[in-house]
């Protein structure tokens, strides 16, 4: 085998279908594959995050929508609103006297 010029033996334990051009490719695909920013574990990780950001965000869709339609309830309906004031917050009006009990 000869590499820059100088003749070089090859020692017995290597096969002789292996070259050096083979084993240069082979570092650079591992390389690739398992070091640096971009590796191949790094782009897994990455997707099954998105896969779950894309789940909490439909979540997140879906109760914006009930507020949303909430809020616009309260803002059309004034006897849902009333009933809100009086049960939550326990307002009443002017002349009105509010009893409230617990019974368990």
């Amino acid at each position: 085998m000869e590499i820059f010029g100088k003749d070089i033996k090859r020692p017995s334990w290597i096969p002789r279908w292996m070259s050096f051009t083979l084993v240069v490719v082979v570092a650079v695909i591992a390389g690739l594959f398992f070091i640096g920013p971009n590796n191949f574990m790094r782009v897994v990780e990455l997707k099954k995050e998105i896969k779950e950001l894309k789940t909490e965000i439909k979540a997140n869709r879906d109760s914006t929508n009930i507020y949303e339609a909430k809020t616009r309830e309260l803002n059309t309906d004034k006897v849902s609103l009333e009933r809100i004031a009086r049960e939550k917050y326990g307002m009443k009006r002017l002349n009105e006297d509010v009893y409230i009990t617990e019974i368990p």
